[in-house]
C-alpha cells in the first residue's frame, strides 16, 4: 500500500476537518478501540486542528496540526493506528502472544496460525468475531 510512496506524486489533496467531523472521527475511534477512550485527548486533542490527506488508491491519513500521522484507512473502511501512534499506545489492540517455538518464524514474516497461539506459552485475549 505505501511500498513507493513518493509526498509530491502520490497524495491528491490535502483536506481541512471541521469540528463536527472531527467529534465523528473521534467517535468513531472510541466505538472501534473501546481502550482508548481514556486516552482519546492525548491522541486527538479537541483544540488541535487535523487534516484528511487523500493519496492514490482510495488512500486517506489523518494527520494532526503537527503534521504527525495519526491513523490511515483505505477506502471507506475503518481507520487503523500507524505503527508510530501503536508504538506510543500499545493498548489500542488486543495483544496475542505466540509461543516460543514460533517467534523465529513470525518475525521472519510468517502467518500466525492456531497451533502457535494455543500452546503452553501463547495467551489469547478474547474478542469479538471478525476483529
Amino acid at each position: 500500500m505505501f511500498k513507493k510512496f513518493d509526498e509530491k506524486e502520490s497524495i491528491s489533496g490535502v483536506q481541512q476537518l471541521k469540528s463536527s467531523v472531527q467529534k465523528g472521527i473521534r467517535n468513531k475511534l472510541i466505538e472501534q478501540y473501546p481502550h482508548i477512550e481514556g486516552h482519546i485527548d492525548q491522541v486527538l486533542p479537541k483544540k488541535d486542528s487535523f487534516r484528511i490527506v487523500k493519496c492514490h488508491d482510495h488512500i486517506e491519513i489523518l494527520v494532526n496540526g503537527a503534521g504527525d500521522q495519526l491513523f490511515f484507512r483505505h477506502r471507506e473502511g475503518s481507520w487503523m493506528p500507524t505503527l508510530k501512534l501503536y508504538h506510543k499506545f500499545p493498548f489500542f489492540l488486543p495483544m496475542e502472544q505466540v509461543d516460543k517455538g514460533a517467534i523465529r518464524f513470525v518475525l521472519s514474516g510468517a502467518n500466525i496460525m492456531c497451533p502457535g497461539l494455543t500452546s503452553p506459552g501463547a495467551c489469547m485475549t478474547p474478542v469479538d468475531k471478525g476483529t
